[in-house]
């Protein structure tokens, strides 16, 4: 297991807040070569420290007006990857945690209004085998979303969580 440095917390800082800046531009906040650059970034993807970057889509621009939570609670824990398979049939469901407390699992899904929602838990999400009941819990308003915070742990091993992961699960 590599560890990650405060190079490499930099630059993950920099890029976190704009995915879209130029490797030069960070190489030249760092202090370091262009190459440097897309080398720590090339081994932050091979250790699965950055998994993905892109763009963020506003869902109410799309027409998906209702941000929802949803506990559910399944008949037996053991179903979770069964359930998870239904859910992952249903667009849109955009995040899907086993979770411990008083639900099995939680989604977060958008629907274009009240209306859709009721038909998505009525229709889809409540007739999926395994599903016991659902608590539903609409967002009003998103005021924070960011990444986790990259500065403050001092340079240490970053476990495979995609590992554990696979532990738990199989």
């Amino acid at each position: 297991m590599e560890k990650i440095d405060n190079l490499d917390k930099k630059i993950l800082e920099i890029i976190s807040n704009n995915a879209r800046i130029p490797f030069k531009d960070v190489a030249a906040e760092c202090g370091v070569s262009r190459a440097a650059i897309h080398q720590r970034v090339q081994r932050l993807i091979d250790m699965n420290v950055i998994v993905g970057s892109g763009y963020h889509v506003n869902p109410t621009s799309l027409g998906y007006n209702t941000c929802t939570y949803i506990g559910i609670t399944l008949e037996k824990g053991s179903m979770y990857k069964q359930v998870c398979e239904e859910f992952e049939k249903i667009p849109e469901i955009v995040e899907c945690h086993f979770t411990t407390g008083p639900y099995t699992m939680l989604i977060k899904l958008y629907a274009r209004d009240n209306a859709d929602l009721m038909e998505l838990l009525n229709n889809r999400i409540q007739e999926i085998p395994g599903v016991m009941s659902t608590e539903t819990l609409i967002s009003l308003k998103q005021n924070i979303k960011k990444e986790v915070p990259i500065g403050r742990q001092q340079a240490e091993m970053i476990p495979s969580m995609e590992e554990d992961w696979r532990k738990i699960n199989d």
